[in-house]
Formats: structure tokens, sequence, C-alpha cells
């Protein structure tokens, strides 16, 4: 008998066997690499002073129909004109999640258009996108509060204040690639690890916070990897360049300690230490189910997380239209199987930089040297994708742009 969805989802997992077979069906969906997607943050400021919080009511006003169930739990959110959805994050960073597409030129269009419509949405009443990895006028501070919120904060309090700055003063760029064809998921799954340091040295735009410079490229991915390794760290390992992605992924996500367990009184706290192994091995006073595995994967955030496509999570959010340069990248850089032989040959030597790309950027000479080949290599594969001549010269005048500034910078 096939079971039902609804039926699936709330099957208790009885043992690490069980939950190492759901996680390999559903994390790395495999079939020929076709799709692109991308989920784009930022922080929101009052046009006039950017300095000044802004509210929940008047976020939640702005967006009107669009104002996502967290603002308003009485209205679902519409789609934007072009499908995307909008989210609201804990400090009132504004998100949209675009639907994946087998052309990236279509991909960039659809996407501009509701970046856009967003824009004029928060515009008209006084608002403005910010252009930067982390708010560089405020403080962190909360703008939503949910018992997932306040189960995060307990937890990342825990270790400090790079919690609370990550949940309400940072704003990414991630890109969504195809695991694709079997043969070609660990390849794949170890380009985009590799690539990660100079890329996000590259792209890093998030050096101010809180009105002062923080002594951090990326102060955003800083803030990120200081959080808890358990759940933020590379799941690829430099040193065992042919691990299999789907037991290594089993394997960090049964070590990573419970964020919070949803319960029906509100209070989501976890308790402190209790891995997700832990509660299959009888922990906590009921066993775990196939939904509570899938929430707490949801609660992990390293550079790379499979969700059946690869979700890169390492870019700082982008000034302007350039948010399609480092998405081109990727794109090109995993257009076939030669180039993504070349990339791998890159930026192998700077595959475990993730600290130093987040501390000093292309301020350090190997990762910029890579980060200029990494961008000689996209370039030359550009025309894979196929782009409307406009859109191909206009991306690659901003490679050509950024391979100069990583070439001053290489030594």
């Amino acid at each position: 008998m096939v079971m039902s969805p609804e039926l699936d989802r709330v099957q208790e997992l009885r043992d690490r066997a069980a939950a190492a077979r759901h996680l390999a069906r559903i994390c790395f969906k495999t079939g020929p690499p076709t799709y692109t997607g991308v989920e784009l943050e930022w922080t929101v400021h009052d046009a006039v002073d950017p300095t000044r919080p802004v509210d929940a009511e008047r976020l939640r006003a702005a967006l009107g129909p669009y104002s996502p169930t967290t603002l308003d739990p009485t209205s679902p959110a519409l789609r934007l004109l072009h499908g995307g959805a909008v989210t609201v994050e804990p400090g009132g960073q504004v998100e949209i999640s675009t639907p994946p597409r087998a052309s990236v030129a279509a991909l960039i269009e659809a996407t501009q258009s509701d970046i856009d419509q967003v824009a004029r949405l928060l515009g008209a009443a006084g608002l403005r996108l910010g252009s930067t990895g982390i708010d560089p006028h405020r403080p962190p501070g909360a703008l939503l509060d949910t018992p997932r919120y306040r189960a995060m904060r307990l937890a990342f309090d825990r270790r400090g204040p790079a919690g609370r700055t990550m949940m309400y003063g940072t704003a990414g760029l991630q890109v969504c690639l195809d695991a694709g064809e079997p043969g070609q998921v660990a390849a794949r799954w170890a380009v985009v690890h590799m690539i990660g340091p100079p890329l996000l040295a590259a792209f890093a735009t998030s050096g101010r916070h809180a009105g002062r410079d923080t002594g951090w490229a990326s102060a955003r991915m800083g803030a990120w990897l200081r959080i808890d390794p358990a759940r933020t760290a590379a799941v690829w390992d430099p040193g065992r360049p042919d691990q299999d992605p789907v037991a290594a992924w089993t394997a960090y996500v049964l070590a990573a300690p419970l964020l919070c367990v949803r319960d029906p009184d509100g209070d989501w706290t976890a308790p402190p230490g209790v891995t997700f192994a832990d509660w299959l091995d009888g922990a906590l006073p009921r066993p775990p189910t196939v939904d509570d595995l899938d929430y707490h994967a949801s609660t992990l955030f390293p550079p790379v997380r499979p969700r059946g496509y690869l979700e890169l999570r390492y870019l700082d959010a982008q000034p302007g239209r350039d948010w399609t340069l480092p998405l081109a990248v990727l794109a090109a850089l995993l257009a076939d199987a030669e180039t993504i032989d070349s990339a791998v040959a890159v930026a192998a030597p700077v595959a475990d930089r993730w600290q130093s790309a987040a501390r000093h950027g292309l301020g350090d000479p190997a990762l910029a040297s890579a980060a200029a080949a990494l961008f000689d290599l996209a370039r030359a594969a550009l025309p894979r994708l196929d782009l409307p001549a406009e859109l191909h010269d206009d991306i690659d005048r901003g490679l050509r742009r950024r391979r100069a500034a990583a070439r001053r910078r290489q030594g």
C-alpha cells in the first residue's frame, strides 16, 4: 500500500537507519541538471533615515496583500507578478524566493521584475531595500517573535551574540542548483563547496555594521561561522574529496543538536546538547517523526545545504542588479564537466579558507588569485547559458570588473 504524504509525515522514526533512508530519498534528488533558482534577502530601511527602526505594522502595510503570514496570519500572501514569494526574517529582512527555471535569462528577468515590484511597494511607504549583507546602520533588533525564533535565540545566546546578529541583521543571496544525475552528484557537491571561499571573498559586501567598521570583509558570514559549527560548518571535508555526499549529510544531520522541538503549548525550547541521534535513541518522551526530521534539517545552516537540490548559502546580498553576477558565475562554472574539473583545480588550494574569506575577503592573496581564475572560467563558459546579447554583455562587464578587483589584490 502506498502511504499518503500526510501519513508519511507523521510516521515515527524508530532508528537511525530509517532516518538515513529518509534523508537519502529527499535531500539529493537526481536527474539532469536543468533548473536554477535564487533567493534574495535584504535589510529594509527608512528611505530618509536608515538608522530608524522599521516596525512590523509599517512593513506589513507596505507589502499589503504580499505580506507573509508571519506578519499577518489572517491573510495568506499573494505571489508576486512573476511568481516569487515574499517572506520576512526575524529582524525584518525581506526575502524573495522565485520558482526555479530552466533558463537563467528567464530566471533573471522574472526575479528582477519581482524585485522591482517589491521595491515599488516599499518605496510608496517611504522604505527601501538595503544593498549589503549586514545592516550597516542599526544594531540587531527583533521584529518578529515566534516559538521558533524564541527557541533559536535561546540556543544561540548560549554561545554568544553572533546568533542575534545573524537572525536580526544579516541578508544573504542563495543560489539553488540541481544536484545532477547520480554519477554527477559527488562532483557537483564538491565543486560548489570548493569554489565557496573564493566566491565569498569576491562578493563580500558586509564590512560595516551598526555604524562601524567590523574588521571583516563579510561580517555576515563571520556571524554564521561563530554561531555553532555543528549546524553552520561546511559539510564537505577538503581532506576527503571523494566522500559520499549522502553519507556526509546524514552524519551531519544526526549529530547536530536540536534547535527547537515543536510543542502545542508554544514553548519550543530544546534540551541543551541533545542531538537528533539522541532523540532517535530515546532522549525525549516521544519518538521523532519524519516531519520532525525534515524540520530539524531546516534548522541547519551550512554553506551548502541539500534540499533535493543544492542550496548555496555563502554569498552576501549584492547592491542593485549585481545579484545577477554570482548567479551567472555559479551557473556557468557548473555548465559542463570540463568547466567543473577546471574550477576544482583552481579552487582546491583554498577550499578550506572559509574563515579567511569572511575575515579578509580578497585581502587574502590566494583567495584573490583563485577568484580571478574562476571569473576567467565563468566568462569563457558564459555563452553556455544562452543569454540575450544585452544581458550577456552586461554580466560580462560586471565579471570583468570583479576580475580586475581580484587581480589587483592577488599580490
